[in-house]
C-alpha cells in the first residue's frame, strides 16, 4: 500500500467507519519494514520491540464461562505494564476488518513496551455465555483483572484503553477499584447505561436500533457471513420502517427479526432510579483516589455530555483528569490517530513513570470554525454569558425583545420533524447543511445579522424558552447553526427538553418557562457569518418522537397533534445563552 493512500485513510473524515482505517493499517502492517513509516505517519515514538502473539487464551469466569482473549507482548521478555481491552466487536481475523484494524492499533502499544490483552466480552465471537449488553461487564472485568494478577508476565501495573462500548467497560472495571488499575483512556463513550439510552430524558431510538443492528451484524453465530454483509449494505433501508414502528417495544423485531430482552427491559423502565439502570451506572466515584483518567471525545459525539459529566465529577472529587475533544462524530476515522497518540502518552506517564510525556495543560480542544487546537487548564473555561434574544420576523439579537405576538407551528408525530446530522452513531452524522430542515413548516428559525467581528463560543450552550402547548406532553428541540456567507447552515450543537406535568416553570399567565440543555461546543463564528437558532418539537429518530398522549413511550400507539407557541416579548424574553464575550452584528 502506498504511503499517500495510507495518509488519506488516516486523515479523511470518511463515512465508511473504523473498518476502512483498519484495512489500511493492516495492509501496511504486514511488512515489518513499514513500522517506522507508520510511526511517523501517526506521529508516534519509534517502535522499540518486536511483537509476539499468544492467541485464543481461555479466561475462566466465576460461573464457569470461558472468555477468549489474545495476548500481544514485546520481545525480548521483560517486565512491562499491561493494557486491557475488552470488546464486543471481535478480535483478530475473526472479527473482520473492524477487529483487524484494532489489532494493528494494539500492536502499536506492544511495540512500545506493553503487554496487551484483548478479550471478547461474554457471548461475543469466541467467548462463551449469552451476550446481554452492559450487564456483565463489571463482574467479568473484575474476574479478568484477577486472572491477570496470576500471570507470570503481569508486573502489577494495568491500564485500559478503547472507544465506545470499550470505554464503558473501563468504567465498569474501575467501579470495583482493583489495585492494579492505574490508568484509563475512555474514548467517545459513557459511564451510565441510562444516559446513553435516554438522552435528554427521551428514548435514544437511533442509537438503540443501530446498536442492535451492529451487534447482530457482527458475530451472529447463526447467520451466514454473506447474509450479514448483505444486510449491512442495506442497513438504512432495513431500519427505516423500524424507526417508524409503534409501539417502540416491538421495534427490535422490526430491526433484526427477533426480540431482544435487554432492549425491551430498558424500554419498559424509563426511570433513571430503576434498579435495572442503577446496576449499569458506573460513573466515577466521588473520591480523590483512583486511576488516572484521560477522556477523549468529539464535539459531535452522541456521548459527549455524559463524558463531560464524568470529567466534572472527577474534578469535583479532587482528581486531575485530562480532556481532549476534537471535531469528530462517533464513527469518524479522524479520532483514531489522536486517541492512539494520547493513550500511549498517558500510559507512558502513568504506567512507566515517564511524566515528561504529559502535555503541559490538561485540556486540549479543537476550535470549530477556527480549525485549530487550543490547550487550557480546565473545562469549561471562565467565560461571561451572552444572551441572544428571539425576536419577531425570525431575528436573533442581543437587544431585549419588544412587544410581539408569539410564533406558532404545528407538530404532528405522524410526520415527525426529522433529525439532520449531529450526534448519531453512523453517518449522516456530524456537521451537515441544515437548510432542508429549516424549510419545514414545523421548524422556527431565528438568525442574527452578519457578524462584524469573529465570535468565539466555548462552553455549555443553553436555550431559555417561554412556550405554550395544546398538550401536556410534548418536546422542544433547539439547535445552534453557523450560517456561512454562501447560505450553508451548519449545525454546531443541540438538545431536547421533554415536557410533562411538573416539568418546567408554570407562569401565572399559563406559559411555561423551560431551559434546553444544548450540550457544549467550542466554535469560532467568523466575521460575516451569522448565528442561527432552530426551534422544533422533535429530531426523529435521534430522539423517539413524543406522541403527545402521555402514555408510556414503550407501549403507546395513539398520536396527538400539538399546537405550539414560542414567546418573545418583555414578559417572556426567550433567549439563547452562549458562553462568550459578546456579539457585534
Amino acid at each position: 500500500m502506498s504511503e499517500n493512500l495510507l495518509i488519506r485513510l488516516v486523515q479523511t473524515r470518511n463515512k465508511d467507519t473504523l473498518a476502512l482505517l483498519g484495512l489500511g493499517l493492516a495492509a501496511c502492517g504486514l511488512l515489518p519494514a513499514r513500522r517506522k513509516a507508520l510511526a511517523r505517519l501517526l506521529r508516534l515514538p519509534a517502535p522499540r520491540y518486536e511483537v509476539a502473539v499468544e492467541s485464543n487464551l481461555a479466561i475462566p469466569m466465576p460461573d464457569g464461562v470461558a472468555l477468549r482473549a489474545d495476548h500481544y507482548f514485546p520481545r525480548p521478555a521483560g517486565s512491562y505494564p499491561t493494557i486491557l481491552v475488552r470488546t464486543p466487536y471481535g478480535r483478530g481475523s475473526a472479527g473482520g476488518l473492524l477487529a483487524q484494524g484494532m489489532a494493528v492499533l494494539l500492536t502499536c502499544f506492544a511495540e512500545r513496551g506493553y503487554h496487551v490483552l484483548v478479550q471478547d466480552t461474554r457471548g461475543r465471537f469466541d467467548s462463551e455465555g449469552d451476550f446481554e449488553p452492559l450487564t456483565h461487564e463489571a463482574a467479568d472485568g473484575r474476574a479478568t483483572v484477577d486472572w491477570l494478577a496470576g500471570q507470570p508476565w503481569f508486573n502489577g501495573t494495568l491500564g485500559m484503553w478503547g472507544p465506545s462500548y470499550l470505554g464503558y467497560v473501563q468504567w465498569a472495571v474501575a467501579s470495583a477499584a482493583p489495585p492494579p488499575l492505574k490508568a484509563l483512556v475512555p474514548i467517545i463513550t459513557f459511564s451510565r447505561g441510562y444516559a446513553a439510552a435516554y438522552m435528554d430524558g427521551a428514548p435514544a431510538l437511533d442509537l438503540a436500533l443501530n446498536a442492535l443492528f451492529l451487534f447482530d451484524a457482527l458475530g451472529n453465530r447463526e447467520r451466514p457471513p454473506r447474509e450479514s454483509r448483505r444486510r449491512w449494505r442495506n442497513r438504512e433501508k432495513i431500519l427505516a420502517p423500524a424507526f417508524r414502528h409503534l409501539p417502540l417495544l416491538e421495534a427490535d423485531r422490526m430491526a433484526i427479526g427477533r426480540a431482544v430482552p435487554f432492549y425491551r427491559s430498558g424500554a419498559l423502565r424509563p426511570e433513571p432510579e430503576n434498579p435495572f439502570w442503577q446496576a449499569l451506572d458506573h460513573h466515577p466515584a466521588p473520591e480523590p483516589a483512583g486511576p488516572a483518567v484521560h477522556l477523549i471525545s468529539g464535539w459531535y459525539d452522541l456521548f459527549l455530555r455524559d463524558l463531560l459529566d464524568d470529567y466534572a465529577l472527577l474534578r469535583a472529587a479532587g482528581r486531575s483528569p485530562y480532556l481532549t475533544i476534537g471535531p469528530w462524530y462517533h464513527m469518524d476515522l479522524s479520532w483514531v490517530p489522536e486517541a492512539l497518540r494520547q493513550g500511549l502518552a498517558w500510559f507512558d506517564a502513568h504506567l512507566q513513570g515517564r511524566r515528561e510525556r504529559l502535555r503541559e495543560r490538561p485540556v486540549r480542544l479543537y476550535i470549530l470554525g477556527a480549525d485549530e487546537w487550543r490547550e487550557m487548564e480546565a473545562w469549561p473555561p471562565p467565560n461571561p454569558t451572552t444572551r441572544l434574544f428571539l425576536q419577531p420576523h425570525g431575528l436573533l439579537s442581543p437587544e431585549p425583545p419588544a412587544d410581539s405576538p408569539p410564533d406558532r407551528y404545528r407538530y404532528d408525530p405522524a410526520d415527525p420533524t426529522p433529525n439532520l446530522g449531529g450526534g448519531l452513531l453512523f453517518p449522516p452524522a456530524g456537521p451537515v447543511d441544515n437548510r432542508p430542515l429549516e424549510a419545514r413548516p414545523d421548524v422556527l428559525v431565528y438568525t442574527t445579522l452578519p457578524l462584524k467581528q469573529d465570535l468565539e463560543v466555548i462552553g455549555p450552550v443553553r436555550l431559555q424558552l417561554y412556550v405554550r402547548s395544546s398538550l401536556a406532553h410534548t418536546d422542544f428541540f433547539g439547535r445552534l447553526c453557523d450560517v456561512h456567507p454562501s447560505g450553508r447552515s451548519i449545525n454546531i450543537c443541540d438538545g431536547l427538553f421533554r415536557i410533562e406535568p411538573g416539568k418546567g416553570e408554570r407562569l401565572p399567565d399559563g406559559t411555561l418557562r423551560i431551559e434546553v440543555d444544548m450540550w457544549a461546543t467550542a466554535c469560532r463564528f467568523r466575521r460575516g457569518h451569522r448565528l442561527r437558532l432552530l426551534v422544533a418539537s422533535g429530531a426523529h429518530p435521534r430522539w423517539a418522537r413524543n406522541l403527545g398522549t402521555g402514555e408510556p413511550a414503550a407501549t403507546a400507539t395513539r398520536m396527538a397533534v400539538a399546537e405550539q407557541e414560542v414567546y418573545h416579548d418583555p414578559e417572556h424574553p426567550s433567549a439563547l445563552l452562549l458562553p462568550g464575550s459578546g456579539i457585534r452584528a
